[in-house]
């Protein structure tokens, strides 16, 4: 058994199965807009996480850029207006 195991086994720790892995991937690849149509293709759970990090990068890049963009409004809008108000609390 690896040290792993056995202290895992020691903290009391429940050990997660196959089966709850392989489910938990499952529903992972359904919210991957590049796997959710190759549902009924198998799809390597080394892919799906691939895909899962690729996907959260492009998020995360994406939220910058809208917030460069929602900043750079900011600073040509009368900061006393209703637009701006709504802007700020989009930075927010």
């Amino acid at each position: 058994m690896s040290s792993r195991r056995s202290r895992s086994r020691q903290s009391g720790v429940s050990r997660i199965t196959d089966d709850q892995i392989n489910d938990l991937v499952s529903k992972l690849q359904q919210l991957l807009p590049e796997l959710r149509e190759r549902h009924s293709d198998k799809v390597s759970a080394a892919k799906v996480l691939q895909e899962t990090c690729n996907y959260i990068r492009n998020l995360h890049r994406e939220v910058d850029d809208l917030s460069e963009r929602l900043s750079e409004l900011l600073a040509t809008t009368d900061t006393s207006s209703a637009q701006a108000a709504i802007i700020r609390s989009l930075l927010m």
